[in-house]
């Protein structure tokens, strides 16, 4: 057998394979003798079928079946041998396979096409900066915070006209539709707030005529309260008439001792300074998972751009068209610069790893298993006596979808070890913004 390499271009090159009769012939012949002791015709004795009637009933396709499988060993090895930084997977040349004379033909030459990318460097040191963002919690996200726990926890009534901030529930009539929209529910915190006054002291049996564009705050706020999907939402126009059925309002619970109970559980707070304080620090804990969260996104932004490293697009589209039936090429072309981004993250994250020697256990896997699980439990968790059934819980999880949850959750893990090294070889710099700020910046991020 004879391959060579004929590099097109720094990113692409072809593969060809020459198969010679010596390097299929024994194999045939060999599984030509297995299926004479299989096979049965009859006429014949088991195991005493003429081999020159099995190659003129099976002979074709065991010779195709043994030249895939010779091809794919070939190709796999010669990748890995040669180091070569192979990416999806070779394109065979089906045109020239399908020439073939399987009946005549004994020696066989096949060409694959390979997408690669050569060897690149990636700067981990304190040259690179990254600023990680600390949330300031301020008097008035704690007040905002605890004014929605009372309205959470409050008690809902159903009074005889409305007030801002009351739900309005009923039908809806579009113009130039026949079809009612029943059972909607119109929040007034959803209008302009120069519109609110005409939502305000209704009644039931009232009906409010409105222009939709000009009273909702944006097409996602017609959509929810509509019941439309956005697309549907983004073409209706016009008057509505809202024919109101009944009026909702929830009268925020008391800042005591049962909202304290009901918010943190009995008793984990006794006052209201106590209260404050205990909403501050989940606010903190929370942000600081966003903030985490974001610094691992601008990391990942930060590799993917500064790093230098060619990718063979066309071959990558050729290969995500193959390998996806469905795929459009409105769709390739709309999700391939995003998927470009993966795919360079996962090449950069892949030499890291090897370069630092960066490796993931199955011990490991199993025990961040088990904290997610104890997670979904609460903070207490399942306890020690209930172990046992925590590692099957584990084992039954991890395999579930054919092990892809066992490699999702290993990807997780390698994820989080590389961002953690990365973290202690690169500059952060620490930067405190309010809430509103740091919203700008991650919906910038996205």
């Amino acid at each position: 057998m004879d391959i060579t390499l004929d590099k097109k271009s720094s990113t692409e090159a072809s593969v060809k394979i020459k198969v010679s009769e010596a390097d299929y012939q024994p194999k045939v012949e060999e599984k030509i003798k297995d299926y004479r002791k299989k096979v049965s015709l009859k006429g014949f004795r088991p195991g005493k079928v003429p081999s020159t009637l099995i190659k003129k009933m099976y002979g074709k396709s065991i010779l195709v079946e043994e030249i895939n499988h010779i091809l794919a060993h070939a190709i796999t090895d010669y990748i890995r041998e040669n180091k070569i930084n192979a990416l999806g997977e070779p394109i065979p040349d089906r045109e020239k396979s399908e020439q073939i004379d399987w009946d005549n033909q004994k020696e066989f030459e096949f060409d694959y096409h390979i997408g690669f990318v050569e060897d690149f460097d990636y700067d981990l040191s304190e040259n690179k900066k990254v600023t990680a963002y600390q949330i300031e919690v301020d008097e008035k996200v704690i007040k905002e915070t605890i004014e929605n726990l009372q309205k959470q926890f409050g008690q809902s009534e159903n009074p005889e006209t409305s007030q801002a901030g009351d739900i309005l529930y009923g039908s809806v009539k579009i113009e130039g539709e026949e079809t009612v929209l029943e059972d909607i529910s119109l929040d007034i915190n959803d209008i302009n707030e120069d519109l609110q006054s005409q939502f305000i002291d209704a009644k039931k049996e009232d009906t409010l005529k409105f222009d939709i564009k000009k009273a909702f705050k944006t097409d996602e706020t017609v959509a929810k309260t509509l019941k439309k999907d956005l697309e549907e939402a983004k073409q209706i126009n016009g008057e509505v008439e809202f024919s109101v059925k009944n009026i909702n309002r929830t009268v925020p619970s008391e800042l005591n001792q049962e909202l304290f109970d009901k918010v943190f559980g009995k008793e984990a707070v006794s006052s209201e300074e106590e209260f404050r304080n205990k909403i501050k620090e989940s606010i903190s804990e929370n942000y600081q998972k966003e903030t985490e969260n974001l610094l691992a996104r601008d990391i990942k932004n930060n590799f993917v751009e500064q790093t230098k490293m060619e990718l063979p697009e066309e071959f990558l589209k050729n290969w995500l068209k193959l390998t996806n039936e469905k795929l459009t090429d409105e769709d390739l072309e709309k999700e391939f610069p995003l998927y470009l981004q993966d795919l360079k993250w996962s090449l950069i994250t892949g030499k890291i790893a090897e370069d630092n020697a960066i490796k993931v256990e199955n011990d490991e896997v199993i025990a961040k298993t088990k904290e997610m699980i104890n997670a979904q439990f609460g903070s207490m968790g399942l306890g020690e006596q209930m172990e046992e059934q925590l590692n099957a819980f584990a084992d039954s999880y991890l395999k579930e979808k054919n092990g892809e949850n066992y490699r999702t959750m290993f990807n997780q893990i390698m994820n989080d070890k590389i961002i953690n090294l990365i973290k202690e070889k690169i500059s952060i710099e620490s930067e405190s913004v309010d809430v509103k700020k740091f919203t700008e910046i991650a919906t910038k991020a996205a």
